[in-house]
């Protein structure tokens, strides 16, 4: 099967697709905040087929597919679309390990754009709604005694339907007919498969919670399974490096656990410091199951500096947050970067060049992207994904369908629970320039309930209604900032988009799309030297943050610092270091951090 396989033609890829194989695809551990010994990935060649949506599985499929790429991707080996008529249907055999015998046997999706059916051996074991969440189901019950099993998957995704019928669901840049500063559509699996072997009472989730004032961290542990969860009991461990014992408790596993840590270290951009943790579920003193963690005491809130002006504090330090809009799209995988080295690069780079933030722009990203993030040290702000339409300015919120309103309610929801831990995460965006934007103050107040331990910033640019942490305007090129207020600190969340298309580096050869559109690399640095000789007053005033567009090109946009196939870094980066030192230089008469 392996010989059957290549990348489809694409005239711009990047430099890891070489890297990737069927028996090489996507091969590290896809959960690194809740990591277990056993498991087996699923990544690899897969049948396929696109057929009319109101069609059973199709009786013979139509070729081979590389996943987790998307099919309209040039490394899922396919390169189609499939449309709102179709659906995707994908088929492949796997054998379950006989060491797993008498366990329960997950079936994970890392995401999945956008409803999915899932079929073991012909039984259905669920269904999934939502494009950027991980689901699983329990195949125990659908596995046959004889080898080979067998899993099929039904996937329909409308992206942003049809100008008569629009759909509602969250899909971020993704559009039929791509221009501009929208992009390809994304159909069906486009994160890691996996199988994974659990005792039949397990923890199957962690919510973990640093209280940095207090030097605790509370840990939830989510155990299924067991009749009585409050006859289990939970351990945790926190250590500090590889063996050096920080913290350890013991309850029931039905309470949270709260760990006291000694002058705990401080995770931040400069100092990115984690704690392993290790919970065990224990069952008449004998450990039942066992799953590795890690977490970062970080504290991110509103406070005022030393002239009174409302400003974000890491710590409770005031902390100047500079970074990239970040779309996270890759020439030839689309929404899944080629491998786990590309992933991280993106992040590299930025961290190297002297930033410390990335805005993760209408996309949830796989948990190892959140993993880099916490271990490079890097600030996230994270948008929900939008879908439904779009208000301009001075409209007032959308008013949804209730189909509508509660599916994005249930998608946010699972985004904030699968990204949870990460410390790196410090502001949730539920909108973006009005695109989607309904009940603005109702969604911003349970997210602040939900979670209270991170930042809201109601809509990001242009419909603010006086809700949340932060006043959020975009200015293109700008750089500009709202007036100071007395309870929100005020940030740039986007600014800057200048352009430059680089030949033999460009997605499309004639269109070619940026807020301005400069001619030579000379031309470009000089015009990002200017826009940070102007951002540095902001800061000394009361600018809390910025967000330059973008990270890379994508598609039709070159407005990225790196070109899309990551090649260039079109400003030399100990320059573009220099340019963004003075930005952290305390603003406010006190000491530097």
């Amino acid at each position: 099967a392996t010989g059957q396989w290549r990348p489809a033609e694409q005239p711009l890829m990047t430099r890891w697709a070489k890297d990737v194989s069927p028996d090489k695809v996507h091969p590290e551990y896809p959960r690194p905040q809740m990591a277990r010994a056993a498991w087996q990935n699923l990544n690899g060649l897969w049948q396929y087929a696109v057929v009319p949506r109101g069609e059973d599985r199709p009786e013979a499929f139509q070729g081979d597919i590389l996943v987790p790429f998307p099919i309209e991707s040039a490394l899922s080996g396919v390169k189609r679309t499939v449309g709102q008529d179709n659906r995707l249907w994908y088929r492949r055999t796997f054998e379950v390990p006989e060491s797993w015998q008498g366990q329960r046997v997950l079936l994970h999706f890392g995401a999945v754009d956008w409803e999915t059916t899932v079929w073991v051996n012909g039984t259905e074991v669920g269904t999934h709604r939502g494009g950027y969440d991980p689901f699983s189901f329990d195949i125990t019950d659908a596995l046959k005694p004889e080898f080979p099993q067998e899993v099929v998957v039904a996937v329909f995704d409308p992206t942003d339907g049809e100008k008569d019928r629009p759909s509602w669901q969250p899909r971020g840049k993704q559009v039929n007919t791509p221009r501009g500063i929208w992009y390809t559509a994304v159909t069906g699996i486009w994160q890691t498969v996996w199988l994974e072997p659990v005792p039949a009472a397990s923890l199957r989730g962690l919510k973990i919670v640093p209280d940095v004032d207090q030097s605790t961290v509370t840990i939830h542990a989510n155990v299924v399974g067991a009749a009585k969860a409050s006859d289990l009991s939970v351990k945790v461990v926190a250590l500090d490096g590889e063996f050096s014992l920080a913290a350890l408790a013991v309850g029931p596993a039905d309470k949270p656990l709260v760990l006291r840590l000694v002058e705990p270290k401080l995770w931040s951009p400069n100092r990115p410091f984690l704690y392993r943790l290790k919970v065990s579920l224990i069952s008449a003193n004998e450990q039942i199951d066992e799953v590795d963690s890690y977490f970062g005491m970080r504290k991110i809130a509103l406070g005022k500096d030393h002239n009174g002006v409302v400003r974000m504090m890491l710590n409770n330090e005031p902390v100047f947050q500079y970074g990239f809009l970040d779309q996270g799209w890759w020439p030839d995988g689309l929404y899944t970067a080629p491998t786990d080295e590309a992933l991280r690069y993106d992040l590299e780079v930025t961290k190297k060049i002297g930033m410390n933030l990335i805005r993760k722009h209408v996309k949830v990203e796989p948990a190892r992207w959140y993993h880099h993030c916490d271990v490079l040290g890097l600030l996230v702000w994270q948008d929900m994904p939008n879908g439904d339409r779009h208000i301009r300015g001075n409209d007032p919120d959308l008013v949804r369908s209730k189909e509508s309103a509660d599916n994005f309610r249930a998608e946010l929801k699972a985004m904030i629970d699968m990204a949870h831990n990460s410390p790196a995460i410090v502001m949730w965006v539920p909108f973006n320039e009005g695109w989607g934007q309904f009940d603005t103050e109702r969604i911003t107040n349970w997210i602040k309930q939900y979670d209270p331990t991170r930042l809201v910033n109601s809509a990001s640019g242009w419909t603010d209604r006086g809700t949340g942490d932060v006043n959020d305007i975009h200015k293109y090129i700008g750089p500009a900032m709202a007036p100071l207020e007395p309870k929100r600190a005020v940030v740039l969340g986007e600014f800057g988009g200048l352009g430059l298309p680089l030949e033999g580096h460009t997605w499309q050869i004639d269109k070619k799309w940026g807020y301005q559109t400069l001619q030579t690399r000379e031309q470009l640095a000089e015009g990002y030297r200017n826009l940070m000789i102007k951002l540095r007053p902001l800061v000394e005033k009361g600018l809390s943050a910025a967000v330059y567009t973008q990270t890379t090109d994508v598609e039709g946009e070159v407005n990225g610092l790196m070109t899309y196939d990551r090649e260039i870094l079109k400003i030399d980066e100990a320059e573009l270091r220099k340019m963004h030192e003075p930005l952290y230089a305390p603003a406010d008469g006190s000491k530097p951090h």
